[in-house]
C-alpha cells in the first residue's frame, strides 16, 4: 500500500507538471472529428509511464516481480519513446511499426510466447498458431487503446478496471503499481478533461496488458479466454467498428468518431455518462468471469454470451446514433 500511495502521488503530482510544460506548445486543437470542442493539452500519459517503469524497477530490485515479466514489461520503454516524439511530432506510422513490432518481440522472448489457449472442450497447444495470435493480439492491444482514447476518462478508466479486476484474481502487485500509476492521472483526464493521455500513455497501457494477459495464462493464473472478456468492451469496440470501415471501403487510416463510446456522446450523454456506463458493463463482465470461475462455466461459453451482449449493445447505440458511411 505504500508503494501504491507513492506511485499514485507521484502519477497525480507529475501529471499536473506535464501540464504546465504543455499548456501552450502540445495542444489537441479540436476539428470536425474531435469529441472535445477546446484546445486540450496532450502528453499526460508521460506521468503514467514514468511512475509505471520507476514501480516495475523497484520491483525488480526489492525481488517482488518475475525477472521474465520485468524484462518483458521493460521493452514499452520503446513504444513509449517512439510515442512520445509522435506526439510531439506526429511521425509516420512506418516507425512506430517498427517499434511496436520490435517490443512485441521481446516481450514474447521474455515471457516464453504463448504457451497454450484452453477453449474448455479443447486446447490450442501449436506453438506456431500461439505465438502468431500473441504476436497479432500485442499489436491490436497496442493499437485499439489508441482508437478508445477518445473521450475524457474513457481509457484510463478502462485500464484501471483491467488492472483492479486482475488484482482480484490473480494477487499480483504489478497490476497494483500499474492502477496506481493510471489512477493518479485519471482526476486530471476526468471531464472536463485537463490533459489528454497521448499516445505515449494509451499505446503503453495496451502493451503493457496484453502481455500481462499472456503472462498470466501461462502460468495459470488467469485464461486468456477470461482476459478476453474482461477487456472486450475495448477490443469489441474497436474490432467491430474496423471492420465496418473496412467493408464499407473508407479509409480505416483516417481519424473519425464512430465507436460506439463516441457515437453515444453524439447521441447526448456527456463524456462523464458514457464513461460509467462502460464502467457499469465492465462490472457486468467481471461479475460473469468471478461466477465461471466458482462454477466452472465453459469459458468459451461465457465469451460468446460477452459479444452477444456487446453486439446487441452496439446495434442498440447504432438505432440511436446511426453508423453513417463516409
Amino acid at each position: 500500500m505504500i508503494l501504491f500511495l507513492i506511485i499514485l502521488t507521484a502519477s497525480f503530482s507529475l501529471t499536473f507538471l506535464v501540464k504546465v510544460i504543455t499548456k501552450k506548445k502540445l495542444l489537441d486543437i479540436p476539428n470536425e472529428r474531435s469529441s472535445h470542442v477546446t484546445p486540450t493539452p496532450r502528453g499526460g500519459g508521460l506521468a503514467i509511464a514514468i511512475t509505471w517503469f520507476a514501480g516495475i524497477i523497484y520491483l525488480k530490485i526489492t525481488g517482488n516481480i518475475d525477472e521474465n515479466l520485468f524484462y518483458a514489461l521493460l521493452s514499452g520503454v520503446l513504444i513509449s519513446s517512439i510515442s512520445f516524439l509522435d506526439d510531439i511530432y506526429t511521425l509516420k506510422s512506418l516507425p512506430r511499426i517498427i517499434i511496436h513490432v520490435i517490443s512485441t518481440i521481446i516481450a514474447l522472448y521474455f515471457i516464453g510466447g504463448l504457451n497454450k489457449i484452453d477453449l474448455g472442450f479443447f486446447s490450442i497447444e501449436n506453438k506456431i498458431i500461439l505465438n502468431i495470435l500473441a504476436f497479432v493480439g500485442i499489436i491490436w492491444f497496442i493499437n485499439l487503446f489508441n482508437f478508445i482514447d477518445g473521450i475524457d476518462g474513457h481509457s484510463s478508466s478502462g485500464a484501471l478496471f483491467i488492472s483492479l479486476a486482475l488484482f482480484f484474481f490473480v494477487k499480483d502487485t504489478v497490476l497494483l503499481t500499474l492502477a496506481a500509476s493510471v489512477l493518479g492521472f485519471l482526476p486530471w483526464n476526468w471531464q472536463k478533461a485537463k490533459i489528454f493521455m497521448g499516445d505515449i500513455g494509451s499505446t503503453l497501457l495496451g502493451f503493457t496488458i496484453a502481455v500481462l494477459l499472456i503472462y498470466y495464462n501461462n502460468n495459470e493464473q488467469f485464461s486468456i479466454v477470461n482476459g478476453l472478456i474482461i477487456t472486450a468492451v475495448f477490443w469489441f469496440d474497436a474490432t467491430f467498428t474496423l471492420i465496418r470501415r473496412f467493408l464499407n471501403k473508407e479509409n480505416i487510416g483516417q481519424a473519425h468518431r464512430k465507436h460506439a463510446y463516441q457515437r453515444i456522446v453524439q447521441y447526448g450523454f456527456s463524456h462523464q455518462k458514457t464513461v460509467l456506463l462502460v464502467a457499469f458493463i465492465n462490472l457486468l463482465l467481471f461479475s460473469l468471469v468471478y461466477f465461471s470461475i466458482y462454477v466452472e462455466i465453459n469459458n468459451i461459453a461465457l465469451l460468446t454470451m460477452t459479444i452477444l451482449l456487446l453486439f446487441s449493445i452496439y446495434k442498440l447505440v447504432d438505432n440511436k446514433t446511426p453508423f453513417k458511411v463516409d
